[in-house]
């Protein structure tokens, strides 16, 4: 029996191209009666899916359109259907951010990858960091701060030289970017449980911004962060070339 498909791409005009050839081969079924998702694009664009099915049960097979395409598979035109039957899935779980602004709103987001607090103005950021109403850290001056899942562990926190997270792993990254006092502060991992709370000193003189993947919270005081264990996001990979797989030989290129 074939499967129904329902194809995405991003706006770049090779995936909107190879949409075109994918929806004529395959059809394009409604997202809530597919059985899978594909995403064709880059890793952005796979996060941009994964948050905007996130209440389908709905597995997302990417495919390819971008660069570096570390959530994605092979580009492939052809035996699609056996791919997404042979498929490994990994079943992940975002962050829940709650962002307080300093005109009085608050901002909630899911973060699949990674919650980051960056400076936006001249002078470094002063933040304070609390682990379950306890705090850790009084005063870290610096360009900015992250927490990471496993699966995000390889975008932005490794390029801010924090770990990379096996996915089976019940534990959080929290990497400083840049940081200028404690100079040698190098971050800390936390269960997956933990409650992190960022506050903002000096927010008139140092402001910062905070961002859940790509939603944006500016000028903010403070950020709690909690990891949400009832929101799944299900992504299908070849086989052999799962998450686990990929976070492995990461770390030996």
């Amino acid at each position: 029996m074939a499967l129904k498909l329902n194809f995405v791409a991003s706006r770049a005009d090779v995936a909107q191209k190879s949409l075109g050839m994918m929806v004529d081969r395959y059809g394009n079924a409604p997202a809530e009666s597919a059985d899978a998702i594909i995403a064709l694009g880059g890793d952005g664009f796979m996060l941009e899916t994964l948050h905007s099915t996130q209440h389908l049960p709905t597995p997302v097979f990417g495919l390819n359109r971008g660069s570096v395409g570390f959530l994605m598979n092979e580009y492939a035109e052809d035996n699609l259907e056996k791919r997404i039957k042979d498929a490994e899935m990994a079943v992940i779980h975002p962050l829940a951010m709650t962002a307080y602004c300093a005109d009085g709103s608050e901002q909630k987001a899911l973060a699949i990858n990674e919650v980051s607090l960056l400076r936006a103005g001249p002078q470094a950021a002063k933040l304070k960091i609390s682990v379950d109403d306890k705090v850790r850290l009084s005063e870290l001056v610096c360009d900015g701060a992250l927490l990471a899942t496993p699966a995000g562990s390889t975008a932005y926190n490794y390029s801010a030289h924090g770990p990379i997270l096996p996915i089976g792993a019940e534990i959080l990254a929290l990497t400083a970017m840049s940081a200028f006092r404690p100079r040698r502060w190098r971050g800390a991992l936390l269960p997956i449980g933990a409650k992190v709370r960022f506050d903002v000193l000096e927010p008139q003189k140092r402001p910062v911004t905070a961002a859940a993947d790509s939603t944006e919270a500016r000028d903010v005081l403070a950020v709690e962060i909690i990891s949400a264990p009832d929101v799944e996001h299900r992504i299908l990979f070849d086989p052999g070339h799962g998450l686990e797989e990929r976070l492995i030989r990461e770390q030996f290129a």
